[in-house]
């Protein structure tokens, strides 16, 4: 992307409101509402468990702006884990290929974000790992191995199962608190 582009775009992206999580993605700005409680709770079901097996040298962050200017994108994971040493990089100018995964619980407002347009950004930025928690579907998926422009390997599993986390965090996530969402 085209520098000054990505310039302009990322100084509109910062102008907006407050109380909104706003992403860019090439040439759209992704703004989204306040996660609800359910939201919220599949999330701290996830990162507790996430957060037993984090590797030394590494950190927690909901809602951090990770950048790849290259490829024009800001994203905003729900949740992630940052080598402690970015808290040296400038507030709004962490790489997105320093992160260890790319956590997101799809909202049901606007579930073609976290399926289409971050199953496509995510690889380009450079996240080895995607997990989706799908509370509408109740599923989840794993993304991995990636190459460029997709991830070549998908693991799928119901609310109530365990799916595999691979390196560095080597675990079995366990979804059976998770909840759905109510009709």
């Amino acid at each position: 992307m085209n520098p000054e582009h990505y310039r302009l775009l990322e100084e509109a992206r910062r102008s907006l409101p407050d109380g909104y999580k706003v992403e860019l993605s090439g040439d759209v700005i992704v703004m989204q509402a306040s996660p609800s409680s359910i939201h919220q709770l599949n999330l701290a079901l996830v990162q507790r468990q996430f957060e037993a097996h984090c590797p030394p040298g590494y950190f927690p962050t909901g809602n951090s702006d990770l950048s790849s200017p290259e490829v024009g994108a800001v994203r905003n994971p729900d949740l992630t884990y940052l080598p402690l040493d970015v808290v040296e990089l400038a507030e709004h100018n962490i790489p997105a290929e320093l992160a260890l995964i790319a956590v997101e619980v799809v909202s049901p407002s606007n579930p073609d974000n976290d399926w289409t347009g971050k199953v496509r950004d995510y690889p380009r930025m450079g996240f080895p790992l995607y997990l989706i928690v799908d509370p509408r579907q109740k599923a989840v998926v794993l993304f991995s191995e990636p190459n460029h422009d997709r991830y070549h390997t998908r693991t799928e599993r119901g609310f109530g199962e365990r799916i595999r986390i691979p390196e560095p965090f080597d675990f079995e996530l366990d979804l059976s608190g998770l909840v759905p969402y109510r009709d």
